[in-house]
């Protein structure tokens, strides 16, 4: 599975590069704290795959990188997707290296 780090995303905000970033938390721990991703729960994220770009990298994050791991498997087993990529230590990791300032649970 192809990782991606906090650093590595803030450069790729910062940068304007064109890529789609998939929130998969529930929607009330999206409400608590978000990257401004699209938020597709990960107990929906197979029925709502027709969301998830197929031509631009997929970042998918999540509190702490392990759901957003379970959804990649998910997507690439199923739907034969090479073009996603999981946040290392999920919204913890951009909290404690990025802003800490943001509130998390």
């Amino acid at each position: 599975m192809k990782e991606i780090t906090v650093e590595e995303l803030k450069q790729k905000i910062d940068n304007g590069e064109d890529f789609q970033l998939i929130d998969v938390r529930e929607t009330f721990e999206y409400e608590v704290s978000n990257l401004n991703g699209e938020n597709i729960p990960l107990s929906g994220i197979l029925i709502e795959s027709d969301k998830i770009a197929t031509d631009k990298p997929v970042i998918v994050q999540c509190r702490s990188g392990k759901r957003s791991a379970a959804a990649i498997m998910q997507l690439e087993q199923t739907l034969d997707l090479e073009n996603l990529y999981n946040l290392e230590g999920g919204i913890l990791a951009w909290k404690e290296k990025i802003d800490p300032s943001m509130p998390v649970y």
